[in-house]
């Protein structure tokens, strides 16, 4: 009993500790961070979301001939399993030839995207220089965010927020309640967040992946269409695209900042049509939304020094890249969230799921890997 109620005090005292430093320190968000301790799938339950609005008539997938009779191992299938898949789609030729759900999910089921939505606002930065509401990839930072107009952030360009090559000191640290990423996941003022950051590296000289950049360019879309991003993304891409449902896209707080860098929240069908777009070189039925040197550029290794001081393979305008394929890319979520276009093939892949491999190979997770290898066996 004596060692139980010593306990229960050590208890109550680090609580005390814990509650004052984020009253007095202003950082409220860690309430929120230790209440619900590990990021979730489902976790636009507890945002506040803004609609991307479907389109009023939808372009459904059609069924290919061999619907769900393709080639697909045991051996994936339980690696699918092992990492807690939801929900994995194959599209080739634009007809659906694999659907598999776990869990309840099902074709219609809302999942968290986490960082898919990062080449999600990659294309919406395409869209903007496409219509000339932001001049180029070389446009200052700061001409349209203050905080970056003076100083050593004058010198940062939308470029280098899309290569994640910013220079800026941004924590990205996912298990750390205290680190700036989880302030962005969870507090109430993005705004805020995203823009004290200072500055760490020369712009441009090193890559380092962080979902600041990524938040800053929403703040440039967000100022430059004069438009909230899930406005802008129903109008040049899931009302285009023909989506059949409504995704959410999560915000700080009601009628707040969009998070830029992660939580849009839609289904497997509708993902796909982020990688029909790709496919189809940034051209809805033939228009294009974004200019092809854009495109391009999106999945073309931004070979800029990483962290280890090798030139980096695997990653463009917010699209990763496979280094051993490299005519294939993907956006890549934290949970194991993917869409992945294999263009020889003309196959898209999509899969949502609650966990991702810790085991990489030349930066491509396990799955992804695995995944890839099926679609290159069809």
């Amino acid at each position: 009993m004596k060692a139980l109620r010593w306990l229960l005090i050590v208890l109550v005292f680090v609580i005390g500790v814990f509650s004052a430093y984020a009253v007095l320190s202003n950082k409220n968000y860690l309430f929120k961070a230790a209440y619900y301790n590990f990021s979730a799938i489902d976790d636009y339950k507890i945002f506040s979301n803004e609609k991307v609005v479907a389109a009023p008539v939808d372009k459904p997938w059609p069924y290919g001939t061999d619907f769900n009779k393709i080639k697909y191992s045991d051996s994936l299938n339980t690696l699918l399993e092992e990492l807690k898949t939801v929900g994995v789609l194959l599209i080739k030729k634009d007809s659906l030839q694999f659907e598999k759900y776990w869990e309840g999910y099902s074709d219609s089921s809302l999942s968290g995207s986490f960082s898919v939505a990062k080449s999600i606002t990659s294309i919406l930065i395409g869209a903007a220089i496409k219509e000339g509401k932001i001049k180029s990839v070389e446009q200052p930072v700061g001409d349209f965010i203050t905080e970056f107009s003076k100083g050593e952030k004058a010198a940062v360009t939308i470029k280098d927020l899309l290569t994640m090559s910013s220079g800026t000191d941004w924590n990205e640290s996912y298990w750390n309640p205290f680190s700036v990423t989880a302030e962005a996941y969870y507090g109430n003022d993005l705004i805020k967040t995203a823009t004290q950051v200072k500055m760490k590296h020369k712009p441009g000289a090193i890559h380092y992946y962080k979902s600041g950049d990524t938040q800053l360019l929403g703040l440039i879309l967000e100022k430059g269409t004069g438009k909230k991003l899930n406005e802008y993304a129903a109008e040049k891409l899931w009302q285009p695209l023909g989506a059949t449902h409504d995704a959410l896209w999560s915000t700080d707080h009601e009628n707040g900042s969009t998070k830029a860098y992660c939580c849009f929240n839609s289904n497997t069908r509708d993902f796909a049509r982020i990688g029909k777009f790709m496919l189809d070189s940034g051209k809805i039925d033939g228009v294009a939304v974004i200019d092809s040197l854009y495109w391009r550029q999106s999945i073309t290794p931004c070979n800029i020094r990483d962290t280890k001081g090798e030139a980096c393979n695997y990653y463009g305008y917010q699209w990763w890249i496979d280094p051993q394929h490299p005519e294939i890319y993907y956006a890549r979520g934290i949970l194991g969230q993917y869409i992945i276009m294999i263009p020889s093939k003309q196959i898209i892949i999509v899969r949502l799921a609650h966990k991702a491999s810790k085991e990489r190979v030349q930066t491509v997770p396990r799955e992804v890997r695995a995944l890839i290898n099926w679609g290159l066996s069809l």
